[in-house]
């Protein structure tokens, strides 16, 4: 299991030093095994290489072959995906049904596909018509073309690695561009196996996708600064995503910026609440390691005591633990650092006055791993820190609303606008209700967005741009307007 080696210009590497780092299994605290530690040297020659690839090879206009590169890691993807399958619930603590799902299975569906196949069909040119545009009698045909950005940069978090890795690689490569990639360290070895799979089973030109690790975050550093490097690719937390967007700002370089979130489930008073309270334990999935997860639960101030006890009879009847046991939707936080912030945040929600219902500490039968206990928050006030910081972790605030017009305050009241979810016996109602709140994707009566071919991305601070869908292609590409001497 595991690969040490980074890819740099085609081939696979080890760092400048020769050096490594633990790669460790979140459930159980043993190290895993070692991967290589790159240095800020080694993140330039990715860069040099994406750049020479870029400018001195055909890769931005051939698109046949983009076609066949995407295909070509689509299979070498699917001929390992077991042994990634292992691999992921191994180094990210994700529960192994989750792999079935968002953590492998969904998004080798289609993450790599969909682009290949919108390669054929994206506009790249678009004609705008002739026009006399300076009023002098001379009229002018004109197209808007667009065409690849260049080389991009990408830095990825840890907690849904190969999804968003694959959702950033395809549209990447199928609007022509080429790219350096960072992988999280906490979670390497998805990342170097696909850069083996690359090497082994693709034509993909060398120097066209480069893949980095190390656990120096500042080695990042090199794409947001580096003028070699065309647009920078985020996704993780707002607080590291205002740090790129300020380095990358010295070379005026544009970003995608995927961040955090503090997404609200909201139940409206006509919601069947009897048959959907249990079910608020869901958001507790993966340890509630998700941006568009959501942790605010909003319930009417008219059955707010109801509710409570009804969402806690479903924590009551949550499996979590050893993530290999397919019974548990909940594995541990991905590192000590981690856990230990949850665990802080709770802290912080009992100083400031909310109710632990049930949870709020590290489970006594799991005393290995970083575990944390679901927990649940009652007698939650929106300006709560827990109820306005994205904690990342098993841990829900209940708040209570006392209208329509009051629960859209409540909910726009954050700094974040990623995603949601509304209930409600009146489709039409919810959709009114949606339509006020001020995020970048919604869920309607347990509907779901997600896809290859969705934008998702998020208002205010959870971000700039959109991953997928067609804005998720126009954000590699830069747009040229031309125009000639119309005939006759």
């Amino acid at each position: 299991m595991g690969d040490m080696r980074m890819l740099i210009d085609g081939k696979l590497v080890a760092g400048e030093h020769g050096e490594t780092f633990d790669n460790i299994n979140p459930a159980t605290e043993e190290v895993l095994g070692q991967v290589a530690d790159g240095t800020a040297a080694d993140m330039q020659r990715a860069v040099d290489a994406a750049r020479r690839a870029f400018d001195t090879t055909d890769w931005a206009t051939n698109r046949e072959l983009r076609k066949t590169c995407l295909a070509q890691l689509q299979a070498a993807i699917e001929s390992e995906r077991e042994e990634l399958r292992a691999e992921l619930v191994a180094e990210v603590g994700c529960p192994q049904l989750l792999t079935f799902g968002p953590q492998l299975d969904a998004p080798l569906r289609e993450a790599l596909s969909w682009p290949a196949e919108m390669i054929d069909k994206f506009e790249w040119v678009r004609s705008i018509g002739p026009k006399d545009s300076m009023g002098v009698g001379y009229e002018t045909d004109r197209e808007v073309w667009k065409e690849p950005i260049g080389v991009v940069g990408v830095i990825v978090p840890w907690n849904f690695p190969v999804e968003i890795i694959l959702n950033k690689l395809g549209p990447v490569l199928a609007m022509g561009n080429t790219l350096v990639l960072k992988p999280a360290p906490d979670t390497p070895w998805n990342a170097t196996r696909i850069a083996r799979l690359i090497v082994e089973k693709t034509d993909i030109p060398p120097g066209v996708v480069n893949i980095v690790v190390s656990r120096d975050h500042l080695v990042g550093e090199v794409l947001t600064t580096s003028p070699d490097v065309d647009l920078v690719a985020f996704t993780g937390s707002t607080a590291t995503g205002q740090r790129v967007m300020a380095a990358a700002a010295s070379t005026l370089k544009p970003v995608f910026l995927e961040l955090g979130g503090k997404s609200v489930n909201l139940f409206l008073d006509d919601a069947d609440l009897d048959a959907a309270m249990p079910s608020v334990v869901m958001s507790c999935m993966h340890g509630g390691q998700g941006c568009a997860i959501s942790t605010r639960i909003m319930v009417p101030n008219a059955r707010y005591g109801d509710c409570v006890d009804m969402i806690a009879s479903g924590f009551e009847s949550w499996s979590y633990g050893d993530p290999t046991d397919l019974a548990n939707m909940q594995g541990p936080q991905v590192s000590k650092k981690q856990q230990d912030r949850v665990l802080g945040y709770i802290e912080k929600g009992k100083a400031e006055g909310a109710r632990i219902v049930t949870g709020g500490g590290v489970p006594a039968h799991l005393p290995k791993g970083y575990y944390v206990e679901p927990t649940l928050f009652a007698d939650v006030d929106n300006s709560m820190t827990i109820a306005q910081e994205e904690i990342f972790g098993p841990v829900l605030a209940v708040i209570g609303y006392d209208d329509d017009d009051d629960a859209v305050r409540i909910a726009n009241d954050s700094a974040y606008g990623l995603s949601g979810m509304i209930s409600s016996g009146d489709l039409e109602r919810a959709k009114s209700v949606a339509r006020r709140i001020r995020t970048g994707t919604i869920g309607i009566n347990g509907g779901v967005w997600y896809g290859a071919d969705a934008p998702f991305g998020g208002y205010k601070g959870s971000g700039i741009g959109r991953q997928c869908g067609i804005e998720g292609l126009e954000i590699f590409t830069e747009t040229k307007t031309v125009g000639w001497p119309a005939p006759g």
